[in-house]
């Protein structure tokens, strides 16, 4: 009787059992915001899962969730599945622990601050209406041929924010090698999904299997782009303005600059979440407001009193408050960033539930964001919310750098295409 009622304290309620086949069978390929968000709905805002031999804690109310990320930051370090992303991008932001992070954000932090962004606001512009130009050729060519016009978004979304990351963040257009470089990440990304659920996974990267060995020849590529980025600004000496040039001209207290490692794991890390969780972001607003005849007539209004036909700049981007809004609400329903991981340090007691010490904790933020006592009618896509205590871009001190470069640009991709 004692064991039970200590287990009881120890663990939220939730799936007691071992359930790692149902588990793998629920979230791949299935719906993991509805898995989570089921799981909130039975057993509320802490949930316990066991995986094999290992209990897991899934935290789904905002107010907790930003516990661990602000309060009680101190208390937890960033768990298996972010490290594992150190075999793509080493230590960059997204992987990297206080001080060191502390000092690298410090260092990247005035490439995003508002002057900078709007900066970068023509280059978005005229991307984002070669995109558009591109789908009306594409219109008269399927008009005379008496063929529909199919376009796969969620393509056209990873080739406008790739265009649009390799300019403004890098100076450098890559709109050539747009194509093969998704094509690499996105076979990265399918096999990282799989590396993260085994133990020890960074000792089998050099086996001779063929998924491996696609991973390292994608891996290779991408590091060829990044430090030829590199390479690049080092030899011409010209500070362009962008982020590279920025990373290449800061210095640490003792006057040390970045090293090239370094440097390719910030570009690398800023590099593929400026487009690809934009990209996403972006697909996403395009199916919502597919779904919402209501929602696209009212932006629509706006364009057409704020714009008149013409293709937004940064300038209009305060009298577009309806866009604004289409893209907050489209990412509390579909976060770019829907799950966050952490171990807690010491153990750790959050809303009357024990939390072990080496214990991995996971804020999923999909399901905060469709929490009922939050928001009414979570499930639903209503532009005109007040309650904009959504989790898109996380919480802290690691909250996305990029944040408000993600929704200048979303707001003029979708000013100039919708």
């Amino acid at each position: 009787m004692k064991d039970q009622a200590e287990n009881t304290y120890r663990f939220p309620p939730g799936l007691q059992r071992n359930l790692l086949w149902t588990l793998l069978k629920r979230l791949s390929p299935g719906d993991p915001i509805e898995f989570f968000t089921d799981l909130q709905q039975r057993f509320g805002d802490i949930v316990h899962y066991k995986i094999g031999y290992e209990h897991i804690v899934f935290v789904n109310d905002p107010e907790l969730i930003k516990e661990i990320l602000v309060n009680q930051a101190a208390n937890f370090t960033k768990e298996r599945t972010q490290n594992r992303m150190k075999i793509l991008i080493g230590e960059g932001l997204i992987t990297s622990e206080d001080p060191f992070h502390r000092i690298q954000r410090h260092l990247a932090q005035p490439a995003f601050h508002r002057q900078r962004i709007y900066s970068y606001g023509a280059v978005m512009v005229e991307k984002a209406q070669r995109v558009s130009d591109s789908w009306s050729q594409s219109f008269v060519e399927s008009k005379h041929a008496d063929k529909p016009l199919t376009l796969d978004l969620a393509l056209e979304m990873m080739h406008l924010t790739l265009s649009i990351v390799g300019k403004t963040l890098f100076g450098s257009d890559v709109d050539s090698d747009s194509e093969v470089i998704a094509a690499e990440v996105n076979s990265i990304m399918r096999l990282y999904n799989f590396l993260v659920m085994l133990p020890k996974a960074e000792h089998l990267l050099e086996w001779p299997i063929p998924g491996l060995v696609r991973f390292r020849r994608a891996r290779a590529f991408l590091d060829e782009t990044v430090y030829r980025m590199v390479r690049e600004h080092r030899e011409s000496g010209v500070d362009t303005g962008d982020l590279l040039s920025m990373l290449l001209a800061a210095r640490y207290d003792d006057g040390s600059s970045m090293t090239d490692k370094q440097l390719r794991d910030e570009v690398l890390t800023i590099f593929l979440a400026g487009y690809e969780t934009a990209a996403n972001a972006l697909t996403w607003t395009w199916y919502l407001l597919s779904q919402n005849p209501q929602a696209q007539e009212k932006m629509h209004e706006e364009l057409d009193n704020v714009l008149n036909g013409r293709t937004p700049t940064v300038e209009d981007l305060p009298q577009l408050k309806y866009t604004e809004m289409v893209i907050s609400e489209s990412m509390r329903l579909y976060p770019p960033a829907w799950i966050m991981g952490r171990k807690a340090k010491e153990d750790f007691t959050l809303h009357g539930a024990s939390i072990q010490r080496g214990q991995r904790v996971f804020l999923v933020m999909a399901s905060a964001n469709r929490d009922a006592s939050q928001f009414a009618d979570p499930d639903r896509f209503d532009v005109t919310r007040i309650d904009n205590r959504q989790l898109s871009f996380g919480l802290g001190a690691h909250y996305c750098v990029g944040a408000a470069l993600a929704r200048t640009e979303g707001e003029i991709a979708l000013g100039a295409l919708f």
